[in-house]
C-alpha cells in the first residue's frame, strides 16, 4: 500500500486546484503533481465537510471519533476484568468443604 501523501502536500494541492486558471481541469493538476484525478477530487471534497460548506465527517471529528472509540474499546476491556474478578473473588469467599467457618 503507498504511503498517503503529507497533509501540507495535499492542502497545497487543494489549494492551487481551486485558484486554477479556466480552461485547466482538475485532471491536469492532478497529473502535474503526481497523483491520481480522483484522489484529487476527494481531497476537494473533503476539504468542503472540513470547511463546513459540505455536510459530512471533517477531519477533526474524525479523528476525536477514532480517539473515543479507543476508549470506549478500553473501558469495556476494563469492565470486563472487574466482573471476572468480581465472579472469582465472590466464589472464593462462598463456604464450602474444608473451610473453617461455621
Amino acid at each position: 500500500m503507498p504511503k498517503p501523501y503529507p497533509q501540507e502536500f495535499r492542502d497545497d494541492v487543494v489549494r492551487v486546484a481551486r485558484d486554477r486558471e479556466p480552461g485547466v481541469t482538475v485532471e491536469q493538476i492532478a497529473k502535474d503533481f503526481g497523483v491520481h484525478p480522483m484522489t484529487l477530487f476527494k481531497w476537494l471534497r473533503q476539504a468542503e465537510v472540513d470547511e463546513g460548506a459540505k455536510p459530512g465527517v471533517s477531519r477533526n471529528d474524525s479523528a476525536e471519533l477514532r480517539e473515543a472509540r479507543k476508549r470506549i474499546k478500553l473501558l469495556e476491556q476494563e469492565n470486563e476484568v472487574l466482573r471476572r474478578a468480581t465472579a472469582y473473588l465472590s466464589q472464593a469467599n462462598l463456604p464450602g468443604e474444608g473451610s473453617t467457618r461455621s
